[in-house]
Formats: structure tokens, sequence, C-alpha cells
């Protein structure tokens, strides 16, 4: 069964989805999402810059899963940033998912004029096409600096969350808004050893699971909410498995201590990588 955490609004939202980022093709994309919506997933998290929303919204329409039953997600990218280029490209988002309202909309990354893009989203909020507001990739620092002087303050904060960097200090900061972290790369995409990590395997032997297993069961047990990506079916049902089983104090204890506390993709305060992202899609 799956479990649902309740936002910050009061907006229930599934605390597993599936991610279709690194899935441009329209085809490919379209019959992971109709899989993965077979398998059981409810929610769908895409991005304009994954160039494949148009993808996502056939594949709901088809699933023959009604509107009401899913969660879609997307987020305003770094180039339609500040309030008239944000409040077109939220309309342009709807036609393209083919819905008149987003369960979750995410401001991408933490630059350009994302005032203005929230001012757009709040508006969107109050005219009911929009049903929780949030941000991704926003560290403490910019975090705050966007909580503080909103009106709707973010829902969820999407961040690079697995086991080897949990994110501790932005979860106390989110805690006084009552925003919650969704996990994006919660396998570190195979990164650092992830699926012969000895400790996720010695865990996982206990219950029958695999490292990816617990590496997932380890975020939701504390109301992370995780999105998982792939484009293997029989991935997306192991990783839809996590529910019927829970990781003993002593286990979180243990994955726990995997932490290192930083990135192992990148880092929003590089200059160099400050470039390229505001470069991508121009």
């Amino acid at each position: 069964m799956m479990e649902e955490i309740i936002l910050n609004n009061g907006v229930a939202m599934p605390v597993l989805g599936f991610g279709v980022y690194q899935i441009p093709d329209a085809a490919e994309c379209e019959r992971c999402v109709l899989d993965a919506i077979e398998v059981g997933y409810r929610s769908i998290d895409t991005a304009q810059a994954y160039r494949n929303e148009e993808a996502v919204g056939r594949a709901a329409e088809k699933s023959g899963v009604p509107r009401g039953e899913l969660f879609i997600t997307t987020k305003v990218w770094i180039s339609n940033g500040g309030y008239e280029k944000a409040k077109a490209s939220i309309e342009e988002s709807l036609n393209k998912l083919r819905t008149d309202y987003l369960d979750l909309l995410l401001i991408h990354q933490p630059f350009n004029d994302y005032y203005g893009t929230y001012r757009a989203m709040e508006e969107a909020y109050r005219a009911g096409k929009i049903r929780a507001l949030g941000v991704s990739n926003f560290y403490p620092a910019r975090f705050i600096d966007l909580a503080e002087f909103c009106e709707v303050k973010p829902a969820v904060n999407q961040m690079e969350t697995h086991v080897f960097h949990q994110q501790v200090q932005i979860r106390e900061v989110m805690k006084k808004y009552g925003t919650r972290l969704e996990s994006w790369g919660p396998f570190a995409e195979g990164r650092n050893g992830f699926f012969d990590n000895e400790v996720l395997k010695a865990v996982g032997a206990q219950y029958g699971r695999t490292a990816a297993q617990v590496a997932l069961r380890f975020l939701v047990q504390q109301g992370i909410i995780a999105i998982p990506k792939s484009t293997h079916r029989e991935r997306m049902v192991e990783n839809f498995n996590i529910f019927d089983f829970e990781l003993s104090p002593q286990d979180m204890k243990a994955i726990a201590a995997l932490d290192r506390g930083e990135s192992l993709f990148f880092s929003h305060e590089d200059p160099a990588t400050v470039e390229f992202l505001i470069n991508y899609g121009k």
C-alpha cells in the first residue's frame, strides 16, 4: 500500500514517485511512464528542462487512470525565470502535460529572478492551477531567503539526497516552514559503488531485499519523498516493493553512518557549474 505525505498545505503526496530525468526520447519516456503507472506508481516527476512533458502527458492520458488519482510534478527552468516568462511557461507546461492543473510545481534551480518566478507560481496556485508549490536544489541560504519573503511557504524542496548525502542540515532548516525534503538521485546514479555497498547489502540480506530497496526504505521511513527513475519494468517493480518491511533502529543507524555530507554530483557554489546551468536551454 502506497504511503502518503501530508504537505504543509494539507495536500497528500505519495512518498514514492517515478522520475523521468534523462529519458528525452518521447516514445521511450511514454512507455516508461505507462509501465510505471501499471506497476502502481501514481506520482510522476518531470521538468521543462527534461524535454519530455508531452510524453508524460500522453502516457497519463493513455493510462486510463483518472487524473485525480495521479500526482504530476514539473519544474520551471532557469531560462523561464521571472514573473512574465514563468507565467507563460506554466501555461505551456499545462498544455504539454494535457492537464488543467499541476499537483506540484517547483522552481528547478536557485538562479535568475526566482522571486518573480515564485510570484507567478503563487498566482497560479491561488487560481487553482497548482495544488502545491516548492523548490528544487535550494541549499540552506537560498531556501531561507525565499521562504522568509514569499507568501505561500514551499511545501517541498527537491535535493540530491541518498545514503551518502543525507541532507541533515537542510532538513533542520526546513522544519521551521513545514517543508518536506524530496530526494532526487536516491541511488546516486550508482556512484561510489552504491549497489555494492557492504552496509546496504548486509542490511538487505536480513530482509531478503536488494541494496536499492534498502536505500529507498531508509529515505521513506524518515518521511523523505523519493522519485527513483528506471527504464526497466522489473526495476520499477523492485523499487515499488518497499512498503512491506521496516528497517530496525540499528539498521537506520548503520546506514546513517554512511553520510559524507557532500554532493557526489556538483556544487551550486562552483562558478563553472552555475555558468553551465544558467546557459543550459538558453
